[in-house]
């Protein structure tokens, strides 16, 4: 926690002094050097919470510049989980709680995320990482020049497999199990199944293959920045065995100190899934 308010310190500031530079440095190598003996977790859910509160502290009014800070970080995100091998990050950039807020900041959030998309696609660095970036959440729901950078995303990056980057956008958690119980009832209607068949014999893995991440493992560890202790309904489905760990630090100030030290804190548990 000290560190965490040292470096909201020295943004405020504007500056930071040779010897906390360093001792920062010094601090990450270590860092660095005891993550990289233990296990990695497979899979990272990160809620990507606190630009409001950065941006009042930085004076930063303007929603599309606050929240474009935002999206840059995650190329910080996907450096982190390249050195360390992690092979699924999901991120929760936009709720659909997020839609009441006030319309020039929802379409600020919006825009951030479209023109991050579309630097995804044409970025060389994302391709050289092989990182296949998806969206998910309740597509249908956002503006048409959005859904093309998804769609524009999502093809230039389908044919890599190194790291899975997926975007939760218009996102809710209890929304997706609806659409994974709607989308099973479909599935088994269209086979010609009856309708009171198909909801007696309804099970909870049959369910989880129609979720928004069903190709992907459930999540080890669910991150949450700005020191809010909640999941908000992120991953709820998929969070029943996660650990989870809450960071004081607002999202655009996050840094690889932090990260780190959240890889540790899950290393350091005995996960005993409900054993």
């Amino acid at each position: 926690m000290l560190i965490s308010r040292l470096t909201l310190l020295q943004d405020r500031a504007g500056f930071a002094a040779w010897p906390l530079r360093v001792a920062y440095r010094l601090y990450e190598w270590r860092l660095m050097r005891e993550v990289r003996r233990n296990s990695m977790p497979r899979h990272i859910g990160i809620i990507l919470d606190g630009n409001r509160r950065y941006g009042e502290l930085q004076r930063i009014k303007d929603a599309r510049v606050l929240y474009g800070l935002g999206a840059d970080k995650l190329d910080d995100v996907l450096e982190w989980c390249g050195e360390l091998g992690i092979s699924a990050v999901t991120l929760w950039a936009f709720s659909t709680d997020n839609e009441r807020r006030a319309a020039n900041e929802v379409s600020g959030i919006l825009a951030a995320i479209e023109d991050k998309l579309r630097r995804f696609a044409e970025d060389t660095s994302t391709h050289h990482r092989r990182v296949r970036v998806r969206v998910v959440g309740q597509i249908d729901r956002l503006p048409p020049s959005l859904v093309a950078a998804i769609g524009a995303a999502e093809a230039a990056t389908a044919g890599f497999d190194r790291t899975c980057l997926t975007i939760a956008v218009a996102y809710g958690g209890r929304d997706e199990i609806a659409d994974a119980v709607r989308s099973l009832l479909r599935a088994r209607l269209a086979r010609g199944e009856r309708l009171e068949h198909a909801v007696e014999t309804i099970t909870a893995a049959e369910i989880g293959r129609y979720l928004y991440t069903a190709d992907l493992p459930d999540p080890d560890l669910i991150i949450r920045t700005s020191g809010e202790a909640r999941l908000s309904g992120f991953l709820l489905w998929q969070s029943a065995y996660s650990e989870f760990y809450f960071s004081d630090v607002y999202w655009p100030a996050y840094r690889r100190i932090d990260f780190l030290r959240a890889i540790r804190a899950y290393q350091q548990r005995h996960r005993r899934f409900g054993l």
